[in-house]
């Protein structure tokens, strides 16, 4: 199978599943939400080369991953009888990782800059990436109120990652950095 396919060079890609929908511009509101889902896929991956010794982050993150790939592929499904593989139990999941490490951590009373290791940096980084992923998916949920269990995961893990970097920080004996404004 060859990796390239020339389908797309006019710009345009196909979406799955059955709709009359299947062939949309690369920069159609559905592309860009799984475009940005993809990018924080691959963000989530540099960080997890920097976690050295955070095996339980990098466990979680791998996890993260394997669910990011399937909201991918329910985002570019059009079928109007599919069901979504995110749902309130992966949510949950994020919530029960972000509440454990958040218990290790000094209360948060001010904001802090987006700093420390090279782990930390892209995992902030993977947060403000997770964001926009989500705002893509929120221009999609008055036409297709499915997504909202995706809507609702991707809300926790730009959450998840921001309670991450500060542990790695933690794990590392590195304050946070208040901003300054």
């Amino acid at each position: 199978m060859k990796i390239y396919t020339r389908t797309g060079d006019l710009g345009q890609t196909s979406l799955w599943g059955r709709s009359t929908e299947k062939r949309v511009a690369k920069n159609s509101a559905r592309v860009r939400a799984y475009g940005a889902v993809d990018e924080a896929n691959s963000v989530i991956g540099v960080a997890r080369a920097y976690l050295h010794d955070a095996t339980e982050i990098d466990a979680t993150l791998e996890q993260v991953q394997h669910r990011l790939f399937a909201i991918g592929a329910d985002l570019s499904n059009v079928s109007p009888d599919r069901e979504n593989r995110t749902t309130d139990s992966d949510v949950t999941y994020l919530e029960t990782q972000i509440d454990a490490w958040d218990t290790e951590l000094p209360p948060l009373r001010q904001f802090i800059l987006p700093a420390g290791s090279l782990a930390v940096a892209h995992l902030h980084q993977a947060r403000t990436v997770v964001r926009r992923a989500e705002r893509e998916s929120v221009a999609l949920l008055e036409t297709d109120p499915m997504l909202l269990p995706i809507v609702k995961y991707l809300n926790r893990l730009s959450d998840l990652l921001f309670v991450a970097a500060r542990y790695v920080n933690h794990l590392d004996g590195t304050p946070d950095c208040t901003a300054k404004f």
